[in-house]
């Protein structure tokens, strides 16, 4: 589903570990805060409370380079809404064996950013709208690798290279407060919406229905909701009421 205006997507987070739907704390292995079997069924689950985009993260990918092909496609044969997948995609041929299972929006992280001109192919191929680069923030650094490595440039730094080598859109998560279910800071959101004229989803600490109003007020063409709602934090059908703008 792609981003408007008058809308702020609210999308749910599936993140595939082992097989299970899990929360981390900050990304670190072993952390573990939820764990639930049957991902697929668990993004049905929130397409039924009314999520319009599912948002899948595979871990496993990320971690230790073991991707989760047959789970993803167990969500694409159990859902029916647009799926926003990340996670592991180290290389142009994975990432078209996704686009081609008709993912609807593909997020890069590493790759992009150590190989821009990963990013421009893929847009060429398949039109930017589907390729998302991912900016993860620590200290306000950018950081790959599954988080561990930080390279010396801030996200608002790289968020215009990536727009001329063709992103559609940016996913931004702030390191510092993801998972930790604490709240987060505006002042990096508001900052990057300002510096790039490309669509902006949010990740990182979001806890309450005040929180989302408040990113609501941002500018942010959608944010990703994780533990908050596994923790029974946030009721995503409330949440929804405040897509509007």
């Amino acid at each position: 589903m792609s981003f408007s205006n008058d809308e702020m997507l609210i999308m749910p987070a599936v993140d595939i570990k082992n097989g299970k739907c899990v929360q981390l704390v900050q990304g670190q292995p072993g952390s573990e805060m939820v764990e639930i079997e049957n991902p697929e069924k668990v993004a049905l689950h929130w397409e039924n409370e009314g999520a319009k985009t599912i948002h899948v993260i595979d871990l496993d990918g990320t971690i230790d380079g073991k991707t989760n092909l047959p789970i993803i496609k167990d969500i694409l044969s159990e859902v029916s809404v647009p799926i926003q997948l990340g996670g592991g995609i180290r290389s142009v041929e994975y990432a078209k064996q996704l686009l081609d299972l008709n993912i609807e929006r593909l997020i890069i992280g590493t790759m992009g950013i150590e190989n821009p001109q990963t990013i421009t192919e893929l847009s060429d191929e398949y039109g930017s709208d589907r390729i998302m680069i991912s900016l993860d923030s620590k200290d306000n650094k950018v950081v790959i690798k599954g988080w561990k490595e930080k390279i010396d440039k801030s996200p608002t730094e790289l968020s215009n290279e990536f727009k001329e080598h063709g992103a559609g859109s940016i996913l931004f998560t702030n390191v510092d407060v993801e998972g930790l279910l604490g709240g987060f800071y505006t002042d990096p959101i508001i900052e990057l919406k300002k510096s790039v004229d490309l669509p902006i989803v949010y990740s990182g600490g979001i806890t309450t229905i005040e929180d989302i109003k408040k990113l609501n007020e941002s500018g942010v063409e959608g944010i990703v909701i994780g533990s908050a709602l596994y923790k029974n934090k946030i009721d995503l059908k409330e949440a929804l009421k405040y897509q509007k703008r």
